[in-house]
């Protein structure tokens, strides 16, 4: 999955905080970068890892 990156410029700490949020949602397994320049929020970024379970069967 690739990192969506959405522009954080000018809006308020709630709306940031909704995108963490939303970034987090779902995730099993995997990591939320947040990225913070001169004290301000400018990227989140999701990355998502997809484990595979073997299924017994082999081809």
């Amino acid at each position: 999955m690739s990192a969506t990156l959405r522009n954080l410029e000018g809006q308020d700490e709630a709306s940031i905080l909704r995108e963490i949020q939303r970034a987090l949602n779902g995730l099993k397994f995997g990591s939320v970068e947040i990225t913070v320049h001169n004290g301000q929020v400018v990227q989140i970024e999701r990355k998502e890892k997809f484990r595979l379970q073997p299924t017994g069967k082999h081809a």
